[in-house]
């Protein structure tokens, strides 16, 4: 299965982006948890090369929290100041609000003692399709500012959202790269929600992704769908899931499609469990 998605305003976008560079003070840039690796778009490392970058791990109610804070010291480590968020609880929302609000503060009063003026902090968010970009800034922001939506490519255009008299965000669409060349990014992205359901395969898709669990979380996919101690190639795995929930067509034959595309599903609004598909490298 070849998986490659980079539409027009994809461009348009990482131009838009590129133009309005000069305009801020530092880009955060927002990672799945449960795929950091695979999330990181290559090209923003070169397009912001002389900005500070502040990065967050969204999503994190979903992602193994041991490997989450790996990440987190992995991150640091790499010189990127890191948080997880998870923008659903209040509590972790709070948590960044106050660490993003910090580092905005301390870029305030730097430009205050070497210019003497009360400048207003601009930073730029960016990240992949479906990362949770305009989630995240509107729970910065306190407000729906920012449209919002479970499925990639919602935001086509720029957007700035004030979150106090002197610091703004600027909402970006969600860029990936022009080719996918590593297979196992390309999955994970699919996995994740970040590329067109269109152009995916679910069938190859979820056959990949059981054969990733039954390696990886074999006890949370055998305990979510009740497969007891199966041991069966993932294809027939698929279709032992779709009859025991009863996913059939119309005449009693076994909607393959439509289960695949539901245990992909599972997967992405957390029913399978706490899972990551990827650890930092050592």
């Amino acid at each position: 299965m070849n998986i490659n998605w980079y539409p027009g305003h994809m461009v348009k976008a990482k131009r838009l982006m590129k133009e309005n560079l000069r305009l801020v003070d530092f880009i955060i840039e927002l990672l799945d948890a449960r795929a950091p690796r695979s999330s990181t778009n290559p090209d923003f490392e070169r397009l912001y090369a002389n900005k500070t970058r502040l990065i967050v791990l969204t999503k994190s109610d979903f992602a193994d929290e041991t490997i989450t804070e790996e990440w987190i010291y992995f991150l640091k480590r790499q010189g990127h100041p890191a948080i997880e968020v998870n923008c659903l609880d209040n509590r972790s929302v709070n948590r960044a609000k106050s660490w993003v609000n910090s580092f905005c503060e301390e870029k305030r009063q730097e430009y205050k003692r070497k210019k003497g003026i009360n400048k207003t902090i601009r930073a730029m968010v960016v990240g992949i399709p479906n990362v949770g970009k305009s989630t995240f800034i509107n729970a910065l922001s306190g407000g729906r500012r920012a449209k919002v939506g479970d499925r990639p490519g919602v935001t086509r255009g720029k957007q700035w959202i004030g979150v106090n008299p002197y610091f703004e965000l600027l909402d970006t669409p969600g860029v990936l790269w022009p080719k996918l060349d590593d297979r196992q990014v390309a999955f994970n992205l699919s996995y994740i929600g970040s590329i067109r359901d269109e152009i995916i395969d679910f069938e190859q898709l979820a056959i990949k992704f059981i054969d990733t669990m039954m390696t990886m979380y074999p006890d949370s996919i055998s305990k979510y769908y009740d497969l007891g101690d199966i041991d069966k190639p993932s294809i027939e795995i698929l279709y032992y899931i779709c009859e025991r929930r009863g996913w059939l067509k119309a005449g009693g034959e076994l909607n393959i499609e439509m289960g695949a595309k539901q245990i992909i599903r599972d997967f992405q609004q957390g029913k399978l469990g706490r899972i990551s598909l990827e650890k930092p490298t050592k």
